[in-house]
């Protein structure tokens, strides 16, 4: 993929050769190929931007917080953190508030990285498989963070293998497996999707590059929103089961 606007650029003027100089320091000397194996693609530097905008909506709200006359950053704020909180509420239940903030980032981090590839020459980054896989790889880490701490790690994982001692070792294996699937499950159906969401739009503007296309440009946007909502979801369930107690 070119490298199609000026941050990527800088970053690969940054990052690109940093390992080589690296080992130059200890006195190996890589070949030229090996100089130019660290290389930060399009993906990756939308990536960071959606992450520095985001920090920098969630400064600016802050700053500029108001009862009587919230400004439009507060407000949408407002609407973003009443609707996580409400799926919060029905799926986790007491005590969601303390994982919203996790929920809400995760959320609001898949919707704008999905929306990227509505944008004319830019690609969308969770079209590419390892980013997806670095959000479930962290949802993963987190629900079984907090599981532990709120049960005790004995407690935690002596709960997959069941409540009858005998069938403990297989159905401690299962679980153990079926928890690993989630990170595969959530990397999958994220980057399947929208991959096949960019392929779709961008076949279409291939044959026929005016009119048409804009509906699956449309299409596209509502992917990128339902697969969003449902990585939330999908954590929000994962960490409801991992922290709820059998009473």
């Amino acid at each position: 993929m070119p490298e199609t606007f000026a941050l990527v650029r800088w970053l690969n003027a940054l990052f690109m050769g940093v390992e080589a100089r690296a080992f130059q320091s200890i006195g190996v000397h890589p070949t030229e190929a090996a100089q130019q194996a660290v290389k930060v693609n399009q993906a990756f530097g939308l990536e960071l931007l959606v992450a520095a905008g985001l920090i920098v909506f969630f400064i600016i709200v802050r700053l500029t917080l108001q009862v009587e006359k919230p400004n439009p950053a507060q407000q949408i704020a407002e609407m973003i953190h009443e609707f996580t909180g409400s799926q919060g509420d029905q799926i986790i239940g007491h005590g969601y508030e303390r994982f919203q903030a996790f929920v809400t980032c995760v959320f609001l981090f898949v919707v704008l990285n999905n929306l990227m590839g509505l944008v004319p020459g830019l690609e969308t980054p969770t079209a590419q498989p390892w980013v997806p896989l670095g959000i479930a790889l962290l949802t993963f880490l987190y629900y079984n963070f907090y599981g532990i701490r709120e049960k005790g790690f004995i407690s935690y994982f002596k709960e997959f293998a069941g409540p009858l001692w005998w069938i403990g070792p297989p159905m401690f294996l299962i679980e153990i497996i079926s928890h690993l699937a989630r990170i595969m499950s959530l990397t999958v159906r994220l980057y399947a999707n929208m991959l096949a969401s960019d392929l779709v739009t961008l076949v279409f503007f291939s044959l026929v590059p005016v009119a048409i296309p804009a509906i699956f440009l449309g299409l596209h946007a509502a992917v990128s929103l339902i697969q969003a909502y449902v990585f939330m979801l999908l954590s929000m369930i994962y960490l409801s089961m991992a922290v709820s107690h059998e009473h």
